[in-house]
């Protein structure tokens, strides 16, 4: 006799009765399975019209004396009857193909959390001739099945089969090819050890559930398929869009997905419902922006999970923040657009700027008194000389010259003739001819104001466009009109009339000297040059002329 004990409270079900003399069953009448604290056992009932048995289920009970159970050969008349047999956590290693052959209208067969391994599978499955011929779903999930190959082909001739669960198996790898039935449209072969995808899953598809698995990556086209659940893997990035045309729900929590955005989703041309929180976000503008219109404004996609689902994993300080409540700045969203600005503006205020030091002459300053400085370190050299022995040994010069280029001939043609070549000459300083070669310019012009008892400016429109007529009247500005040189003022002489317009406005002092200070002018008549020259010799005799501001 066989004896059931009871592990969960459940429902009775209809059985076949066995005497207790002769472990027979009775063809006859049919028993219930009743249950009480202390256990399960058979007894006669009343006589039961067979067919109305639809469902067979049996749940959390152990066989004990297993080697004393009949089998259920004899019960053919009952057995062909149940369309849907579950035989969940009972410890079943397996179901004898005869036994089977006797399940004529099962549709669906549900045998998880059992014994069952792939040698007793192909016992129970009749080694794959297609025995359970009507059978539609199948469930071994749970069990020790290790071969997803031996398995394809034990369900190859099943033509009905349309769901196969096959989930918290043993499966570690797939092979490259496998023998699916056409009909089959949903596969579950989630919680198994799977770390690769092959052309072994069946194009047919339409519902696919791999989570929970090694998975890092999706490379096989199912177009068929409709619902894809890959959560609880390894997956960097979503797969591509591409393989799955027809794809509308994707589930992909708990992997390492760092980030995606509108763009990743294009491919995914009628993906309706996303499941992606629970990842190591990485918090970028785009995908920041992404979540939180899809979240709170929708969009093409929906997202099915919470919005505290999603949470930043980096940057650091905002590591664990929701994204939903995120609020990112510009200077992080748009660096380049804001460094392009910013760049643009500081150009635009820095020429700005420039503009206005040019107008007010600032770089003038600037450029004058860098170079006064550097000249400065120079002259101070030269300075103690002076102080530490007769000074007239360090003036070598009565005059520096200071003139345009383009007058070089009004110089050499009459101002040195007339100053150097007479009775009581003069020694004169010309940059062309007594200037150091090899020494900055502008130690030779100071040097040159440092070592004349006075400055002849030579001014005329030539003078005034000359860059280095202007270096050297603004050094004057500091030796000179400074009181630097000892009391002895310029002598100015105009070659040509000048208006004040003519003098830069930054030569302010000049054009104050001018306005307080007679100066000479060359005459055109021959006759008045002796007068002038008598004048330049003696130092005065000097005619006023006004500088406006």
């Amino acid at each position: 006799m066989a004896y059931y004990k009871k592990l969960t409270k459940k429902s009775k079900s209809l059985s076949p009765t066995f005497h207790p003399e002769n472990n027979q069953p009775d063809l006859s009448l049919s028993s219930g399975l009743k249950c009480w604290n202390t256990g399960c056992w058979w007894e006669k009932a009343s006589w039961t019209d067979q067919k109305s048995i639809d469902e067979f289920f049996v749940r959390n009970v152990v066989v004990l004396d297993v080697y004393k159970f009949v089998s259920f050969l004899e019960l053919g008349f009952l057995l062909q009857y149940p369309r849907r047999v579950s035989v969940i956590n009972a410890g079943v290693f397996v179901m004898p193909c005869m036994t089977s052959g006797l399940l004529v209208n099962l549709q669906y067969l549900d045998m998880s959390d059992n014994l069952l391994t792939d040698m007793t599978l192909i016992e129970t499955l009749c080694k794959g001739n297609g025995t359970l011929k009507d059978i539609r779903v199948l469930n071994i999930s749970g069990n020790a099945l290790k071969s997803l190959s031996t398995l394809s082909q034990l369900v190859a001739k099943l033509y009905k089969l349309t769901h196969l669960d096959i989930s918290r198996t043993n499966y570690n790898s797939m092979p490259p090819s496998c023998s699916w039935p056409s009909t089959l449209r949903y596969l579950n072969i989630s919680g198994a050890k799977l770390d690769n995808i092959t052309l072994c899953l069946p194009a047919t598809l339409e519902v696919l559930d791999l989570s929970n698995n090694n998975l890092k990556d999706f490379t096989v086209a199912l177009p068929a398929l409709r619902e894809l659940h890959l959560s609880g893997n390894k997956f960097l990035r979503l797969p591509s869009g591409y393989l799955f045309p027809n794809l509308q729900t994707l589930t992909i929590q708990s992997n390492t997905l760092n980030v995606f955005s509108h763009s990743d989703l294009q491919s995914y041309t009628r993906l309706q419902n996303l499941q992606a929180g629970q990842n190591k976000f990485v918090c970028s503008c785009d995908f920041v922006a992404f979540l939180q219109s899809g979240i709170k404004e929708g969009g093409d996609v929906h997202l099915t999970d919470d919005e505290e689902s999603y949470v930043c994993d980096s940057p650091f300080y905002l590591q664990g923040k929701s994204v939903g409540q995120v609020r990112l700045s510009v200077v992080v969203c748009h660096q380049v657009l804001f460094v392009s600005v910013s760049c643009g503006v500081a150009l635009f205020i820095g020429v700005l700027v420039s503009i206005i030091l040019w107008r007010l002459h600032a770089f003038w300053y600037l450029k004058m008194t860098w170079a006064w400085l550097k000249a400065k370190h120079s002259s101070r050299h030269r300075r103690r000389l002076r102080d530490g022995a007769d000074s007239e040994t360090l003036l070598s010069f009565d005059a520096f010259v200071s003139y345009s280029e383009r007058d070089t001939g009004w110089v050499e043609t009459y101002l040195v003739p007339e100053l150097e070549e007479t009775a009581r000459p003069l020694t004169l300083c010309l940059h062309k001819r007594d200037f150091l070669p090899g020494q900055w310019i502008v130690d030779n012009i100071m040097s040159a104001i440092e070592r004349s008892r006075r400055t002849v400016f030579i001014l005329s429109e030539n003078f005034v466009q000359s860059d280095w007529c202007r270096y050297e009247l603004d050094f004057s500005h500091f030796w000179l009109f400074d009181g630097e040189a000892g009391g002895e003022p310029a002598i100015l002489i105009l070659l040509e009339p000048l208006s004040k317009d003519d003098v830069p406005k930054r030569f302010c002092k000049l054009r104050k000297l001018m306005s307080s200070t007679t100066y000479l002018e060359w005459p055109q008549e021959e006759e008045r040059r002796g007068e002038f020259w008598r004048s330049l010799r003696n130092g005065w005799a000097f005619q006023k002329k006004p500088c406006s501001e």
